[in-house]
């Protein structure tokens, strides 16, 4: 990259948590960075978010994960209990063992903590610029650069471009074009405070209570002083992709046939926030010259694996490796990039698709799914989870060395 190009920015579309990392990976690098959010002000919506090791190695490249543990509630363990009768199916420590394991935490957090860690990160770097109410809307590109034009008509210049701006990524629908593929399957989630949450409940994990074409979640948030709560059922009716305000009758409608344990978490939140869900087929191709995707602009998914935002993670600091790795030669950076993850990514998308058959689970094929985790060591369920967690900044090219993420685009 010469001297001349450095000086235009790299513009990043959207200022969420994967445009963030972005920025702060880009500037890590020594790029200037121009960060383009369409709402009014940066920020967060949603309620928990949970953290495996992977997360945590891509927050520590990104030199944040100090503050993220500190603030993060580490958990003592998952678990996974049936919602019909109680039963506990599986349990994973996540102590010790599990440190020693994966070399980092598995935690949960507030969504908006994540970003505020990251957003505090950026602008103490100096080299990224934030613009709020910018939209974008199209992308030129020539040899030299990005054109990027914002709803309101204006155009920013930058030196290529990184799309992180979100599941329904107007550069995305630019370039691929692709439809969305909702799934019918409703999330209800809200944030209750600890005096009002259930004694009984008031574990320090990860807790998930699987249901038959339904399943409830709950763990703790800001150090036990609030509970995330998050209910998903499969809808009775043709859904349209997008979040609203919720019902709590909506949500009772669901939940008539689970135990009494489970099902007093429906009954806790004062509102709730409705999304009804949707991912894309995974895609071999979202580099496209000076332009590339990242996080869920790249590779949408639905939220079973938990891996939505940490994926995020993982993109940006690959990103900013690939860069140094070519000498910070834009195009060849984004295609090493573009190899490092696309079969990973497309793992986590079809693993969520089937992670959400197995949570919904009813009539024998609960049973098989009871007896599959059922009295399993945590030594196997690591070993399952070597794949995903496993994950380290050091090693995040490797894919890309051995030809993975070449293939055809991954479909079902």
């Amino acid at each position: 990259m010469d001297s001349a190009a450095t000086r235009a920015p790299v513009l990043v579309a959207g200022g969420g948590i994967g445009g963030l990392a972005a920025a702060l990976a880009l500037a890590q690098q020594g790029c200037a960075v121009r960060v383009l959010e369409q709402a009014g002000a940066l920020g967060e919506i949603g309620a928990g978010i949970q953290l495996g090791p992977n997360a945590f190695h891509a927050l520590d490249a990104l030199g944040v994960g100090a503050p993220a543990r500190a603030a993060a509630v580490l958990t003592e363990c998952l678990v996974m209990h049936d919602a019909v009768d109680a039963a506990e199916i599986g349990r994973i420590p996540t102590g010790e063992a599990f440190l020693r394991r994966f070399g980092n935490p598995y935690a949960v957090a507030h969504r908006a903590d994540l970003h505020r860690w990251l957003l505090q990160a950026v602008l103490a770097s100096g080299r990224v610029e934030c613009l709020t109410s910018t939209r974008v809307v199209q992308v030129a590109q020539d040899e030299a650069g990005v054109t990027v034009h914002d709803a309101q008509g204006r155009a920013h210049r930058g030196l290529a471009l990184v799309a992180a701006d979100g599941v329904k990524s107007a550069v995305r629908a630019q370039y691929v074009g692709d439809p969305a593929r909702v799934t019918g399957h409703v999330v209800y989630r809200a944030v209750v405070d600890r005096d009002d949450f259930p004694p009984g409940l008031r574990w320090n994990a990860a807790s998930l209570w699987a249901g038959p074409d339904c399943h409830l979640v709950h763990y703790p948030l800001r150090g036990g002083e609030q509970y995330n709560v998050v209910v998903t059922f499969h809808s009775r009716q043709p859904e349209t992709w997008g979040v609203s305000e919720g019902s709590a009758d909506e949500v009772r409608s669901y939940f008539g046939g689970i135990c009494p344990q489970a099902r007093q978490l429906i009954e806790l939140p004062r509102s709730w926030k409705r999304w009804a869900t949707a991912d894309r087929e995974p895609i071999a191709r979202w580099t496209y010259g000076r332009a590339t995707l990242l996080g869920d602009a790249a590779h949408p998914t639905t939220q079973y694996m938990a891996q939505g935002a940490c994926m995020a993670l993982e993109d940006a600091v690959t990103l900013g490796r690939a860069l140094q790795a070519t000498g910070h030669r834009v195009e060849a950076a984004f295609e090493l990039y573009q190899r490092a993850r696309v079969a990973r990514t497309a793992r986590i998308v079809l693993s969520g698709r089937e992670m959400g058959r197995l949570y919904h689970a009813k009539g024998v094929e609960r049973l098989v799914r009871n007896a599959l985790w059922q009295g399993r060591s945590p030594e196997r369920f690591y070993d399952a989870l070597e794949w995903l967690y496993g994950w380290t900044a050091a090693g995040c090219l490797a894919a890309a060395s051995a030809g993975v993420g070449l293939a055809e685009p991954a479909g079902r």
